[in-house]
């Protein structure tokens, strides 16, 4: 099966950067005491429901992955970039780490108690959307929490020459009303929204954040 070319286009941008991106990035939870307290929400629920690990999905250099583990969870990370992968396991090496896509884990069905995809989907064009979910719905087990975070708006920011390098991506800006039903279509029930105003250096062009949480029904059917 050829693989899409978006993937292919963000695995090239961030083996590009990602260690200045690690580095740029690396206590930006210290700062951000609502993100941290969405991540916490997620966890107590995760554990609370007792079904399984947790998959930090576009982990990135692993900090979010670290941060729920110390919140008591069995997380690891999965991503597109060998590079971030390698940085992630260099920095948390008593965490695991896999490269891989959202589009297609390689997971059993119903292998995760949660999914964190924290700024993840915001790669992933529109039309691409239905599939991820899918995947997603798929490797939850029943009760399962998922976790999402992005940039709100409807028009996408182009990202060019980050830290200097020369390559380029699209960040997609979601809705979510737009989101939120899309995952509903999948078989996962949205169950909070949270929008918070862009703190101060959040991008050239700042907006408002989203964070959805969504579970899949306890029976394993459609909400």
């Amino acid at each position: 099966m050829t693989e899409p070319s978006f993937l292919r286009t963000t695995r090239t941008f961030y083996d590009a950067v990602a260690a200045d991106y690690a580095d740029h990035f690396r206590d930006e939870l210290a700062a951000k005491p609502l993100d941290r307290a969405v991540l916490a929400g997620f966890a107590e629920l995760v554990r609370d429901a007792g079904a399984g690990p947790v998959a930090d999905l576009g982990c990135g250099p692993g900090r979010v992955t670290a941060h729920l583990h110390a919140l008591g969870l069995s997380a690891f990370g999965v991503d597109l970039s060998p590079r971030m992968v390698a940085l992630a396991r260099r920095a948390h090496p008593d965490l695991r780490f896999d490269e891989g896509s959202m589009t297609a884990l390689d997971l059993p069905d119903g292998a995760l108690g949660g999914i964190a995809a924290w700024y993840s989907i915001i790669h992933t064009p529109q039309e691409h959307l239905p599939e991820v979910f899918a995947e997603f719905d798929r490797v939850l087990a029943p009760g399962g929490h998922l976790l999402l975070a992005f940039q709100v708006g409807d028009e996408p920011l182009h990202l060019a020459r980050p830290f200097g390098h020369a390559v380029s991506l699209d960040f997609h800006r979601r809705r979510p009303d737009r989101v939120a039903e899309l995952l509903r279509r999948a078989g996962l029930d949205v169950r909070a929204r949270l929008l918070r105003e862009p703190d101060e250096g959040e991008g050239v062009e700042r907006t408002q954040q989203a964070y959805l949480l969504a579970r899949k029904p306890a029976d394993g059917g459609r909400p």
